[in-house]
């Protein structure tokens, strides 16, 4: 009879939900329906972030978790999106000018995320329409690097169904392309 070898979670410092990316090893054409390109949170669990969690944290997380953006909660309740673009890039450096704050260390999610009264989304019946190709030049014309798909849950709430990102439909578009596909 085997025996398992029980871990003691003291030595870990934290602990991660796997991310299986669906899709991202599939090949999507350009007139596959949109809702295949996207990250649909009702089949994969949504990785988010704490607001008051540092940035250095979070850009950690999104390394390990292999992901480039991720919905802020605070309470419960999606109060904006970070993304390495914005961790990596000048919003650190201007809030630092701006703040009392002396070290990037410091710098929390919220104090540089895109809030949510800020954010771009797409209504879910729309993306069901759409195919990825016109995803993906809406993205590019609009410049956009992410955004949330929403469903109206009520008069004043939304359900934010999924996340779509840029880069990971310019890979699996180009992963068609190099497979000789299209």
């Amino acid at each position: 009879m085997s025996r398992a070898a029980l871990v003691s979670t003291v030595r870990f410092e934290t602990g991660f939900l796997p991310r299986v990316p669906a899709g991202d090893d599939q090949f999507s054409s350009p007139s596959d329906p949109a809702i295949l390109a996207i990250t649909d949170f009702t089949r994969e669990h949504p990785v988010t972030v704490d607001a008051e969690r540092q940035i250095d944290d979070a850009l950690n997380d999104m390394i390990v978790l292999g992901v480039r953006a991720l919905p802020v909660l605070e309470e419960q309740h999606i109060v904006g999106l970070i993304t390495s673009y914005d961790i990596q890039g000048e919003r650190p450096m201007q809030f630092l000018q701006s703040s009392n704050y002396r070290h990037h260390r410091d710098i929390r999610v919220a104090d540089i995320m895109t809030p949510w009264d800020a954010l771009t989304a797409i209504d879910w019946g729309s993306i069901q329409s759409m195919s990825a190709g016109e995803l993906l030049e809406m993205l590019q014309e609009a410049r956009l690097t992410h955004v949330l798909v929403v469903e109206v849950a009520g008069k004043n709430s939304c359900i934010i169904r999924a996340l779509v990102s840029r880069a990971r439909l310019v890979r699996q578009l180009a992963g068609l392309r190099s497979a000789g596909l299209t």
